[in-house]
């Protein structure tokens, strides 16, 4: 190939984002050999076509990829590819979490700051409530606090509670021993969600606290730290004590309700209570020549007065499908009012979700103001 198609290194370099003496490296290696090498000057040259495969060896090796493990992604399909790049990923996040729970260890020991007891649950009980609260938390950049599980410590219970500002949901536990004190944390909710499987094998299981996070030591089992989050916990009790007056409710089986939200087209729903039941209607409904929603009908007791309420179906379906039991309860105050959430003979477990202003607005608007 003559020379004039070619880049010399350095402009090959600068193309690819790879350094002179990465692009060598990678020669040598026989990742990337040049198109050419002068005999005489040892000059090494590269073809634009190799470009795509030194960009793909850089943002391999970006993420840490291994040298064999990259010479076997360039060198497969694309199924087998993303296939090899997921597992390196799923290993990369692996040993992070290992690493996480040594360097707790370490540092404990470090410290020599004894741990604080501070409540002892079921394991199973706890497990659950962890994954069920934790279906109102959210990553939201510049508000880690929303991905996190508050835990408060009272004297005879123990309450969980998370809140992407649409929906919160809290739940109540009662120790198997009683708490020695009192105690408040926001713990890191992808951490908690990963110790869940461990909790849920053991029987009882310890929380105690050390600086900067919580300990979860399960009997029999591998003890599991989890980080503590720094930023303030959004005051949800002042939210709690401001509800107004219940004007509407409504008992309905969840599985039922369920069905008609998955069945239902649309991102947002409606659900219109009256003496006959509940409609779970759509904004692309039409009315009938009765007057009435084409919807979904559901059998339900219903007290109150007549209302409809929209919701985005990411706020409503969660917050019914984590509820205990096989009836849930909606207390309702209102289209523009948080709706009450919970299990109909059950009610350690309560979620809040927020309506949306109008069930006439086009997909893709905000949801109205937050709880």
């Amino acid at each position: 190939m003559p020379h004039s198609e070619l880049m010399p290194i350095g402009a090959f370099a600068r193309h690819s984002g790879l350094t002179s003496s990465a692009l060598r490296f990678y020669a040598d290696s026989g990742l990337l050999p040049p198109a050419e090498t002068d005999p005489v000057s040892g000059y090494r040259y590269y073809s634009a076509d190799q470009l795509a495969r030194a960009t793909a060896l850089r943002r391999l090796r970006e993420i840490g990829m291994p040298l064999a493990a990259v010479e076997a992604v360039l060198g497969a399909g694309a199924g087998e590819a993303a296939r090899l790049v997921d597992e390196h990923v799923a290993r990369v996040v692996g040993d992070a979490a290992a690493a996480q729970q040594k360097a707790a260890v370490i540092k404990s020991a470090l410290g020599q700051v004894p741990a604080l007891p501070i409540a002892v649950l079921k394991g199973p009980v706890l497990a659950d409530a962890v994954e069920q609260v934790l279906t109102a938390a959210v990553h939201e950049p510049g508000m880690p606090v929303l991905a996190g599980l508050r835990i408060e410590v009272g004297h005879e219970a123990v309450t969980l509670t998370a809140t992407d500002r649409y929906r919160l949901s809290t739940r109540t536990l009662v120790p198997a021993e009683p708490p020695g004190q009192t105690w408040a944390g926001t713990v890191h909710g992808d951490e908690l969600r990963a110790a869940a499987a461990g909790i849920r094998r053991s029987a009882l299981v310890r929380i105690e606290a050390v600086p900067h996070g919580i300990w979860l030591r399960a009997a029999g089992g591998e003890d599991r730290h989890c980080r503590l989050l720094s930023e303030e916990f959004p005051d949800y009790r002042l939210m709690l004590a401001s509800l107004g007056e219940v004007t509407t409710r409504v008992t309905v089986a969840k599985e039922q309700l369920l069905r008609a939200l998955e069945e239902h087209p649309g991102e947002r729903i409606g659900l219109h209570v009256s003496d006959a039941g509940v409609q779970v209607v759509s904004v692309s409904v039409s009315v009938s020549a009765e007057g009435e929603d084409a919807g979904i009908p559901l059998q339900a007791a219903t007290t109150g007065q007549e209302l409809r309420v929209w919701f985005e179906l990411t706020t409503l379906y969660p917050a019914v499908s984590s509820a205990i039991g096989p009836d849930v309860m909606l207390d309702l105050r209102g289209e523009d009012q948080p709706v009450t959430i919970r299990s109909a003979d059950r009610g350690d477990l309560t979620t809040l979700a927020m309506p949306v202003r109008s069930g006439g607005q086009g997909q893709g608007q905000g949801q109205g103001q937050g709880l």
